[in-house]
């Protein structure tokens, strides 16, 4: 008999075994599975820590883990395109300025949308002016015990810090704590997670071809020890990519219902996927409040969202200007000579 073959009840017994009409004792239940456990809640990148001095430095800790903010822009498709949008958007009516120039700002909008805090360092010219802007990267500055003072964290190396008042930092208002700002979108991180983890569990399922989705389940005496041992490796060889067999399996004297097939969950067809990911795509765009038509997703229906200029003008009133107001407080520090500012729009004045 071939590796893996079921055999034929006659060829259990030799010729002339005398013991070959006694019934057979049924044997034990087995039952086995595939895979190791696998945590529920596997991410704490975003766990509000609160504030606190930093045992090896000189510097505020932030009550949110930055480097967990930024893996997470590579978590969801939305969620990592939608922050180039609304920067694209604040740089398309900024009026290029070298006291802040337009890539300075594009980078510094970035950061406020994604860690909920930007910082510019202040330039000034020989005689002593505030006279430029140079934009920091918001992922490694921190604030010192030193009040108006902030530090730059280097790899393998001392924080670099700035003299007091050498750095403007421009966040989001929290109520905890005054140190550091956090994104707006910070209620709207599970979503994100939940989608992830349903994307990666889909992918999963589809490379590796044999989850724990039945119970199959035998209860004949008639299936022997060695029969029963070819069925679990063929269930085994069944695993992989590209893997996806049918089987044949014949108990000789069995009776209907001998061999079960208890669905656990069927996830090639009755699993929630696209409710999940839809779902968490809504929640996506209602933390970033941003239309789908703005974030590339199809209508579902033969309507579609409506006018899109329409969208285009409600967006910029309620997303873009709000935002182009943050960065106007900049004028207040840089010299008057030196003023930035924003274009308004042909549409911005239409009812």
């Amino acid at each position: 008999m071939r590796k893996g073959q079921l055999k034929n009840q006659p060829a259990r017994f030799p010729a002339g075994d005398k013991n070959h009409h006694q019934k057979e004792k049924p044997g034990r239940g087995t039952a086995f599975s595939f895979g190791d456990p696998e945590r529920v809640l596997a991410s704490n990148l975003v766990d509000y820590l609160g504030i606190f001095i930093n045992p090896h430095g000189d510097y505020y800790e932030p009550p949110v883990s930055q480097s967990g903010l930024a893996k997470l822009l590579r978590a969801n498709g939305y969620h990592g395109t939608i922050p180039y949008f609304r920067r694209n958007m604040l740089r398309r009516w900024y009026i290029d300025n070298d006291a802040l120039p337009a890539e300075d700002l594009k980078k510094a909008g970035f950061d406020h949308d994604v860690f909920g805090n930007c910082y510019f360092q202040i330039v000034e010219n020989r005689f002593r002016k505030k006279w430029w802007l140079r934009h920091l990267p918001a992922l490694n500055m921190r604030r010192m015990k030193t009040a108006d003072q902030f530090c730059m964290l280097r790899s393998g190396r001392d924080p670099l810090p700035f003299k007091p008042g050498e750095v403007v930092q421009l966040k989001e208002y929290d109520p905890v704590q005054q140190i550091y700002g956090v994104p707006q979108y910070l209620g709207g991180i599970q979503s994100v997670l939940l989608s992830e983890d349903a994307t990666l569990f889909r992918r999963r399922y589809y490379q590796n071809g044999a989850h724990m989705g039945y119970v199959f389940y035998t209860a004949d005496a008639n299936l022997d020890p060695d029969d029963e041992t070819a069925l679990k490796e063929q269930i085994r060889n069944s695993k992989g990519v590209g893997n996806f067999r049918s089987m044949f399996l014949n108990v000789p004297g069995g009776k209907p219902d001998s061999v079960k097939i208890i669905p656990v969950g069927d996830i090639a067809t009755k699993d929630e996927f696209e409710r999940v990911k839809n779902l968490t795509r809504n929640d996506v765009l209602a933390m970033w409040r941003i239309n789908g038509a703005l974030a590339g997703v199809l209508p579902e229906n033969n309507a579609g969202f409506g006018d899109l200029d329409k969208i285009s003008r409600n967006n910029y009133e309620n997303e873009v200007v709000p935002v182009q107001q943050v960065f106007l407080q900049l004028n207040n520090i840089l010299h008057p000579s030196r003023k930035i500012g924003f274009a308004t729009p042909s549409f911005a004045s239409e009812a």
